[in-house]
């Protein structure tokens, strides 16, 4: 090991700009430790550290089936196709590697096959895009949709053209010899290295789908990269859900199973045509907000109550002549069982809460969710690491609170697991400046609070040139800090590109941003972690109040009155952390490398007023502070000298 990460070792001699760091070795021999030893560890490395190498070199050198879960579908195939074939060069490891996504990533041979000759398609895009990926299945090896990047991520055709868990066939389908999907789980059943994702790991591990829960048994160790999002997305799988879309296209895939079996029935075809229309009667109950609400909110809308008893009606009616069609083929069989489990799940959502679970609704663009979620996913979490004696790495740059792991242990029901921390190798205190500027509102709730912070954003924009990033906790306030931007730049003589959140696809907006070189990019939630944006085209990271979730929220809501119940403090042993953890993420974006530097322009007065501001600040990296708006004009020329 200390070979490997040494100054004349094989990664330095391997991998282009490779150097050694005291801290990512240490990093290293302690994950091999944890692996060697079967014992769980979290492990927080702050930017720079290089963990991603400070895992993957134990990972290969100790040995056995490897699990590595990642929180982003880009991360994930970053780490396949560029890290792990990186590393495995430089120690000229044997072990075999393997890619595993969700099915929902694979081109489905059948699907695709029966909606080109299903002539109801929405637009002539849609069939444009669904005959590119009829040509992409007969000529790609992996059936992988990302490497199909002339069909747009979201484009509507994908839907007809992959499957779910509900929809698959199994060993029943005709491709399913060549089912990519089917591809994919051999090469990682057989792979010493699996890259997957949380989303794939908790789905599959829940479901008990093939892929994840059957790699488990044979597997040495599991590790987690991204770690900090993991009880989000845990408390996701382990609750339930049902979705207007999902239940629109099982009315959509009993009408194309009935024609593929040779002949329709018209009371069938006529059931789920009125599912279709049910499932879309309950989004266009909601009008055209977009908002997560309690169970209990949504009641209060009539439309909704209505909307539900038909979709109830609709699956009810739906389920028994779909039984009865059900011998005809195993499309239609499925659709007759997909309706009942979709039944009955409607049923159980409809029940009282719970108390360790809530209701609550999420409307989005084109669907509702309908959820029930648990409070907390520590004991279901814990179980899953109880079948059988493996290692189990965490590891993020944002895992504790300062030095405390409380937090994360207690959210994942970890609390005897080993935790270690390992600080950023960066000099902070000469690379970069914390600006918290003055004359700001004193309550950020202020509705006047989002011009207040462009015009302080101003003078920092123009010393900076732009190349700035301006991230906000909601989207009313960016939107807002959009519109006093357009009118001001202009007016201040500042002739600065901006690029919005929303307007193309985050990756679309990063690669924009680094070519203009002096743009300003305004960001909300998707752009707080993830981003990687090295040299001068990022100068300045301004972030507008601190992310406290909102309390509104169902889930949280209900989580706060949960602990509140329990004698418990809700502010400081969940609300805080979690706003500590997320501005922790947003900063992470100013300083990337060790040539970086920058200011970091904080503008939520309750840093200085409140006494939880020390403890705010003290979690961030060691750089100097400053109030003076001089001092960080000062700083930018120097930088740009």
């Amino acid at each position: 090991m200390r070979r490997a990460f040494a100054a004349g070792g094989p990664l330095a001699s391997t991998i282009a700009g490779y150097f050694e760091r005291p801290q990512q070795l240490e990093m290293a021999l302690a994950i091999l430790a944890a692996i060697e030893g079967q014992q769980v560890l979290a492990a927080e490395a702050g930017t720079g550290t290089g963990k991603t190498l400070a895992y993957l070199v134990p990972a290969l050198l100790a040995g056995g089936k490897v699990i590595i879960s990642t929180g982003t579908k880009t991360l994930q195939n970053q780490l396949y196709d560029r890290d792990l074939p990186a590393v495995r060069a430089a120690l000229a490891a044997g072990a075999g590697t393997a890619l595993l996504k969700g099915r929902a990533n694979y081109v489905c041979l059948l699907r695709t096959r029966r909606a080109a000759s299903e002539a109801r398609l929405g637009s002539r895009e849609e069939a444009a895009h669904l005959r590119a990926i009829a040509r992409f299945a007969t000529t790609t090896v992996s059936g992988d949709r990302a490497e199909l990047a002339s069909v747009p991520e979201d484009a509507a055709a994908w839907l007809h053209a992959t499957s779910t868990r509900d929809n698959c066939l199994g060993q029943e389908c005709p491709d399913y010899k060549d089912c990519f999907v089917m591809r994919a789980r051999r090469n990682a059943l057989a792979a010493d290295i699996v890259v997957i994702n949380h989303h794939l790991f908790f789905a599959d591990v829940m479901l008990r789908d093939e892929g994840v829960a059957e790699l488990l048994p044979a597997c040495n160790t599991v590790i987690f990269d991204e770690a900090h999002q993991l009880p989000e997305t845990a408390r996701l799988f382990f609750g339930e859900r049902l979705s207007s879309a999902q239940v629109a296209e099982l009315g959509r895939d009993t009408r194309i199973e009935l024609r593929a079996a040779g002949g329709a029935s018209a009371e069938l075809e006529h059931l789920a045509q009125q599912l279709e229309r049910a499932a879309r009667d309950l989004r266009l109950a909601f009008g055209d907000r977009v908002e997560r609400l309690a169970w209990k909110q949504a009641e209060q809308r009539e439309a909704f109550g209505q909307a539900l008893r038909a979709l109830g009606a609709a699956l009810e009616t739906l389920t028994e002549p779909a039984a009865a069609q059900a011998e005809r083929s195993e499309g239609l069989a499925s659709c007759a069982r997909r309706a009942g489990e979709a039944r009955a799940l409607l049923g159980r959502l409809l029940a009282e809460d719970q108390p360790e679970r809530v209701r609550w609704v999420e409307v989005g663009a084109h669907s509702v969710q309908l959820h029930a979620t648990p409070l907390s996913s520590a004991e279901l979490f814990q179980r899953q690491m109880q079948d059988s004696p493996r290692a189990w790495i965490f590891t993020s740059a944002t895992l504790a609170v300062g030095d405390d792991f409380s937090h994360f242990k207690r959210e994942l029901g970890i609390d005897d697991c080993a935790a270690r921390t390992w600080p950023s190798p960066f000099d902070y205190e000469r690379q970069a400046l914390v600006y918290v500027p003055r004359g700001l509102p004193a309550d950020p709730n202020d509705p006047a609070f989002t011009a207040a912070v462009i015009e302080a954003a101003l003078p920092v924009l123009r010393a900076s040139g732009g190349r700035a990033f301006l991230l906000f906790t909601t989207l009313r306030a960016l939107r807002r800090a959009h519109e006093i931007l357009a009118a001001r730049l202009p007016a201040e003589g500042l002739d600065l590109p901006l690029l919005v959140q929303g307007t193309g696809s985050r990756s679309q907006l990063l690669e924009r941003f680094r070519q203009l070189g002096n743009a300003v990019l305004l960001g909300a939630a998707s752009f707080w972690e993830g981003v990687d944006v090295r040299g001068e085209a990022l100068s300045v990271v301004l972030i507008d109040k601190l992310p406290f979730a909102p309390p509104d929220d169902p889930v949280l809501a209900a989580r706060i009155e949960a602990l509140r119940a329990r004698g418990g403090n809700p502010f400081i042993e969940f609300q805080l952390p979690q706003a500590i953890l997320a501005l922790k993420q947003g900063a992470g974006r100013l300083i990337r490398d060790e040539n970086d530097r920058g200011v970091l322009v904080l503008c939520d007065p309750r840093l200085l007023t409140r006494p939880y501001g020390r403890s705010i600040l003290a979690s961030l990296p060691a750089m100097k502070r400053t109030r003076d708006a001089g001092e960080v004009a000062t700083f930018l020329a120097k930088m740009r000298a």
